[in-house]
Formats: structure tokens, sequence, C-alpha cells
């Protein structure tokens, strides 16, 4: 599992006590935490999305989010940002953006579809 540093500082901006039960959570997690800013390779990944218009200008966290998790060849990214990641467009978009760039393709998952339900 990999958080980007990224989801850690918007975690950080959280109101009470949203920010205590969702950093409880982590704490629960055995995750590696993905170093975003200074990483040009991360940057130029999430250049690239920009460039093929898979999001809106303003969404550059998620582009980071995004170029992180291809960065470090990441199969799945988990998300409840339905209007932005989870959603055909972005799906489809970073898979092209994965073959342009060679690496590996990813899948963009809500956390409900990857539960498993016992009948």
């Amino acid at each position: 599992v990999y958080i980007s540093e990224v989801t850690v500082n918007e975690l950080a901006k959280c109101p009470e006590p949203k920010r205590t039960e969702l950093f409880a959570l982590l704490e629960d997690i055995l995750y590696t935490e993905i170093e975003v800013i200074g990483n040009e390779e991360i940057a130029a990944i999430a250049d690239n999305i920009a460039d093929q218009r898979i999001l809106p200008d303003k969404s550059i966290n998620d582009r980071l989010h995004i170029a992180a998790a291809m960065f470090r060849g990441c199969n799945i990214i988990v998300s409840w940002h339905f209007k932005h990641l989870v959603n055909v467009r972005t799906i489809d978009g970073v898979r092209i953006v994965a073959a342009l760039n060679n690496l590996n393709p990813i899948d963009i998952y809500s956390p409900t579809m990857l539960l498993e339900r016992g009948d």
C-alpha cells in the first residue's frame, strides 16, 4: 500500500474530529509514503496527464495522486473521488498515459468495489 504525501497533506486539512479519525485509521495500515514534492519523474507524468486533458486544470493534486501511483507501479488507485478520479473518462485517459509512458496500466476503484461481501 502506498499513500502519497499529497494525500497526507489533504487529510491534515480536514476538520476535527474527522482528521483525527482518518489519521487513526492510517495507523492501522502498513503503508509506504510516496514523496511527490520535488520528484521530477512524478511531475513529468502529472504534466503528461495535464497535456492529455484528462482532468480539469485546477485538479493538480488529482494529477499528482495518479502520477505518484503510476511512478510506483501500483496496480490500483482506491478513491471516493467520483467527480474526477473514479469515472470512465479518467480511467481510460490514465490507461492512455500509461501506454504512452511505457508504464504499467492502473485501475481506479472506489473502496466498495474492492470489499468482499458474503451472502
